[in-house]
């Protein structure tokens, strides 16, 4: 069919009164679409034409070349040439010839429209008759693909970035942001980029790039890809679009993140863009790297690392879509010594591929992806790299790899970094020695010793709170969330399931190193479920791996935990004391049990298994640590059961372990042995002195239990059958912190009580604090202050009987003068209230 054709004459530039116009319109063309099309067709010169231009500088001015889709569906194919004004008269315009394809009409022999581009029909001025169709061209490949591999070369360095922006704009819905601005000096080579794109992008994804050469107001612009000049790059920058410099010097990266366009670049810089439709025959979506990667490579062309690995990945999807020759291609070019640029992420899919091929090609042809993976596993540290299973080397391929290889793994294995090597590299070494065939059996004790050491302090990331309220499970740390395991832990797997002798050293070296940190074991057992279902016995390993599961049934209960997590050990602690160590450990790791639980752990085993197993330790501190749960006669916290079963404990351990039990810890037990015996019992004589001296010896001595201590003593004091030579000595000793808690006990509710209720107590009271006026310099400000504000008070509510046989008392176990003393300081007393009394009528007078 004959297609529209119509020609528009743009206006002069600077002559106002003119307009463009239609100069000659095909039949067909409604004056809409003339509407539609007009504003396509008007292009503006570059700044600095000459009013009147040479023949040579005006073949050098833009040509600008457009496809456009229009409103209907329909299509329009134009190019623009510059003409002198009509007349002869001063000045430039554009001719624009155009072609109108109607909706659903292919262009001729179904070209692209981009082939069009350098018709030999396109005209410069209005015809005065029939045209050719410019769109109709010879046969054979078109103008624009001549020249295409040279341009590629030359324009390399830009090539991956345009293509990648030109397959986003080629989408259905084209990116946002306006059109993609390629800068040119020529708006042929415009054109060619546009040639690239036919040539590289899918035919329905090029069929959709709208594009003109050649534009001076590109963010206006409805097209989806422009050409613009040097001097108007800046502009288009400003508009916020994505701007090609190709025109300038080389961009320092390009195509970042978009494999398919660098591949494609790679392929284009080959000189070989016939790989394009060999690559659309195999299967994968639209720009997928995979396929045009593969057909790169077996090609012989040289590809980065992300390509490769796209190439693997994309191969161990479909294996079945490469036959014999193109696998042992692609495994030669993925396998080639001269490739030095590897990333793990390359050897992962590389991994991939050979676990798709293994079964489906011979040996021979994937041994190289064998042998490149273990190599790379012992040499690169790579310790994600998958494995191949032992029949991978069937001849001398792997003879080869295990002579190269062996005297390095063994090497490494018995190398004095054995306690500083990763957890993955160790497993990755004995797995690869193992597929060669290497003989380790000399080297395994020390090699599984040092693992196992690693593997609990390699499993981080454990002990946080479980409900994030900043608090732990019972054990402080084996019941937290223990989170995911560790990445080692597959390969860790395959190990102990591929090597019996493996398991069996490594599971008896974490059982001997449970007891020293049993929290640490438990929570890298419930990271990392080990197989220790055997017969080995393995009591420890046991033990820490019924403890999260006790203590999520158990609750707060310790002591029911404890008994749990004991039973499965299997063994009794008489027998074996060790297990008492791990279960302590488990249960109470970052704390002291209560005085209740430390007494029950006493009660569960011998004081020689403690003493062998080192728990006694921890019930030392439990004692040391024990806080009152009653407060005392006194108003302290120093006293009631809690403080009576920790001065309890306090006394069985003392008898216990006599000889382990030594230093500050020793002072703070006798501390608690000697409240104990000066609440309930007769304890030698010397108190103040023998309080003082453990204080000392305790140091740094907790407040609680010196607390403790010093009240038990001050109420020993300020009983009425204290001896008079420790009150003495107390009062003589001029200790400030043992007569201030005297003063606080004194001034207790339960003291003054029985001073108003029991006049022998009170004089008993007022004959101590008046006893020793010149004792140091601590006691006589206390003692006068609890004349004056507690027993004064005690005596003012007394009957005048009970002040008399106060009197009498104090008479009887002092002297006369001390009774006289007493009514002195009573009548003093009872002349201020008199004399208070009187001046108060006189006031109120």
């Amino acid at each position: 069919m004959s297609l529209a054709q119509m020609h528009y004459a743009s206006a002069a530039p600077g002559d106002q009164e003119a307009e463009g116009r239609f100069t000659a319109v095909g039949p067909g063309v409604s004056g809409a679409l003339l509407a539609e099309i007009e504003p396509l067709l008007r292009h503006g010169l570059p700044e600095g034409v000459a009013e009147r231009p040479t023949d040579g500088e005006l073949r050098s001015l833009p040509q600008p070349f457009t496809y456009a889709v229009l409103a209907d569906g329909g299509r329009l194919v134009a190019r623009s040439a510059a003409v002198r004004e009509t007349g002869g008269g001063p000045g430039v315009r554009f001719h624009a010839h155009a072609v109108h394809v109607p909706p659903g009409v292919p262009l001729p022999d179904d070209r692209m429209a981009v082939e069009a581009w350098r018709s030999p029909h396109w005209v410069a001025a209005t015809p005065g008759g029939p045209v050719p169709d410019p769109l109709s061209l010879p046969p054979g490949p078109a103008a624009v693909s001549e020249g295409l591999d040279d341009f590629a070369v030359s324009r390399g360095p830009w090539l991956a970035a345009v293509l990648a922006d030109l397959r986003r704009a080629s989408g259905v819905e084209p990116a946002g942001g306006g059109p993609v601005v390629l800068v040119e000096r020529q708006c042929a080579d415009v054109a060619r980029w546009l040639g690239l794109a036919s040539a590289t992008l899918p035919r329905a994804y090029a069929e959709r790039l709208t594009f003109t050469t050649y534009t001076r107001r590109p963010g206006s612009s409805t097209l989806r890809v422009v050409g613009v000049r040097p001097e108007d790059a800046e502009a288009a920058r400003g508009a916020g679009l994505r701007v090609h410099l190709c025109a300038g010097p080389s961009p320092a990266v390009g195509g970042a993140g978009d494999v398919w366009a660098v591949t494609a670049a790679r392929v284009w810089r080959s000189r070989s863009p016939e790989l394009f439709d060999v690559a659309s025959e195999l299967p994968g979506e639209p720009f997928a790297a995979g396929p045009l990667a593969v057909t790169a490579l077996c090609a012989g062309i040289t590809l980065g690392p992300d390509e490769r690995s796209a190439a693997a990945c994309w191969a161990a999807d479909r294996p079945y879509a490469l036959d014999a020759q193109r696998a042992g291609r692609l495994v030669e070019a993925l396998t080639s010594p001269a490739v030095d640029d590897r990333t793990g992420a390359e050897f992962d899919a590389v991994g991939r591929l050979f676990g798709a091929l293994e079964s489906r090609c011979p040996a021979s042809v994937t041994a190289p992806l064998a042998a490149m993976l273990v190599t790379e596993a012992v040499r690169g540290g790579n310790g994600s790299v998958e494995l191949p299973h032992r029949d991978a080397f069937t001849g001398p391929e792997g003879a080869a790899v295990a002579e190269r290889l062996g005297p390095e793994i063994l090497n490494e294995l018995g190398g004095g970094a054995a306690g500083t090597r990763p957890v993955a590299r160790t497993v990755q070494l004995l797995r690869v020695a193992r597929l060669l065939g290497v003989d380790t059996a000399e080297l395994l004790p020390e090699v599984v010793a040092c693992l196992a050491s690693a593997l609990p302090a390699e499993t981080v990331g454990c002990g946080e709170p479980v409900d994030g309220s900043g608090r732990e499970g019972p054990s402080g740390g084996a019941g937290a969330d223990p989170g995911g395991p560790p990445d080692f832990a597959p390969a860790l797997l395959e190990l102990l399931d591929e090597q019996f002798e493996v398991r069996t050293a490594l599971l008896g070296a974490l059982d001997r190193l449970a007891p020293d940190d049993p929290g640490a074991v438990a929570r890298f057992l419930e990271r990392v479920a080990l197989p220790f279902t055997g017969t080995q016995a393995l009591p420890h390993l046991r033990m820490c791996a019924e403890a999260p599961g006790a203590m999520a049934a158990q609750g707060g209960d310790r002591a029911a935990v404890w008994r749990r997590v004991l039973r499965s050990a299997g063994l009794s602690p008489f027998a074996e004391p060790l297990v008492l160590r791990t279960a302590v450990g488990l249960v109470w790791e970052d704390r002291a049990p209560s005085v209740e639980e430390a007494r029950m752990l006493l009660e569960a085993a011998t004081s020689d298994a403690h003493r062998a197993a080192g728990t006694w330790a921890r019930l030392v501190d439990a004692a040391l640590g024990a806080s009152a749960a009653e407060p005392s006669a006194a108003g302290s916290p120093a006293d009631g059961p809690a403080a009576d079963e920790a001065a309890a404990l306090a006394h069985d351990l003392l008898c216990g372990f006599p000889e382990e039990i030594g230093g500050r810890e020793r002072a703070g037990l006798l501390l608690l042995d000697l409240a104990r015996e000066l609440r309930t019992g007769a304890p030698d004589p010397g108190w103040t002195e023998t309080v003082r001296a453990l204080c000392a010896r305790a140091e740094p001595v907790g407040p609680a239990l010196r607390e403790r201590a010093h009240t038990a003593l001050v109420e020993r004091l300020l009983a009425p059958d204290r001896p008079g030579a420790e009150l003495y000595a107390f009062v003589h000793a001029d200790d400030a912190e043992l007569v201030a808690a005297y003063d606080r006990a004194a001034r207790t509710e339960t003291v003054r009580a029985r001073l108003r209720t029991q006049p022998a107590y009170a004089a008993d009271c007022f004959t101590v604090w008046t006893a020793h006026p010149h004792a140091g310099t601590a006691w006589p400000p206390v003692a006068a202050a609890l004349l004056a504000e507690v027993l004064r008070p005690a005596v003012r509510a007394m009957s005048a009987e009970e002040v008399a046989e106060v009197e009498a008392t104090v008479g009887r176990t002092g002297s006369s003068g001390r009774a006289g003393a007493f009514r002195a300081w009573n009548r003093s007393s009872a002349l201020g209230r008199l004399g208070r009394r009187i001046a108060g009528r006189v006031r109120r007078g």
